[in-house]
């Protein structure tokens, strides 16, 4: 894949943001002329980032017609989320691994903040400090294979995770969720902190089931 930051990394990295925060619907047509104008480039990397996408299964090229967007499915949610649980459970491993008095001073405050805008009602502080706990944690870790892992997974599942804790009830469970995890690696319980990291995504997924949000396209 392209470095993140060659030009057709950057085309690449901005397709998918737009693909995965809904800018592009299901089926919508990509059209390379139209990009590279938006963009600003040559339908050169335009047309390299697409093969990307499409190597991701997030576009679909028809030859000689078009490309559409297939954006991901309900069956591809759920095996990142399921994916996710077990890498998640290696990442607390590794982060008490290579615990450090300045990790855990980092990850203390984390949730101290978090404790303090969900009294506030401030959930949209609640989502920015569960993505800071969350990329900590991948950093942490010390693993660069395993935190380009889990962050494109988390990625991908941003804009549901978006939706689901901008309601109190989740919001509240998943800083009690993040709190106990933050406990058991302060104690070195790493089978504890291994179990409630698995956990805690699997509640994540259910919730998302409960609440109805897996309303994307079906394989």
């Amino acid at each position: 894949m392209e470095n993140k930051h060659s030009l057709t990394g950057i085309v690449f990295n901005r397709l998918r943001e737009d693909i995965l925060s809904g800018k592009y619907n299901d089926n919508d047509e990509l059209k390379e002329m139209t990009i590279a104008k938006e963009l600003n480039v040559s339908r050169t990397p335009v047309r390299e980032a697409i093969r990307q996408l499409e190597f991701e299964g997030l576009v679909e090229s028809i030859p000689n017609k078009a490309t559409y967007v297939r954006g991901i499915s309900i069956k591809d949610v759920k095996d990142i989320y399921l994916m996710r649980a077990s890498l998640e459970r290696l990442c607390v491993k590794m982060v008490i691994e290579n615990l450090t008095d300045e990790k855990m001073a980092r990850l203390e405050e984390i949730m101290e903040l978090s404790a303090f805008y969900y009294e506030k009602e401030k959930y949209e502080n609640i989502l920015e400090l569960d993505n800071k706990f969350h990329s900590f944690l991948y950093e942490a870790a010390e693993s660069k294979m395993l935190s380009h892992t889990l962050i494109d997974f988390h990625h991908y599942l941003e804009r549901i995770r978006h939706t689901t804790l901008s309601g109190k009830e989740r919001a509240g469970h998943a800083v009690e969720e993040h709190k106990k995890i933050v406990d058991a690696i302060k104690n070195k319980d790493i089978e504890k902190a291994m179990s409630l990291a698995e956990e805690h995504i699997i509640n994540s997924m259910n919730n998302m089931e409960r609440l109805g949000l897996l309303k994307v396209r079906k394989n």
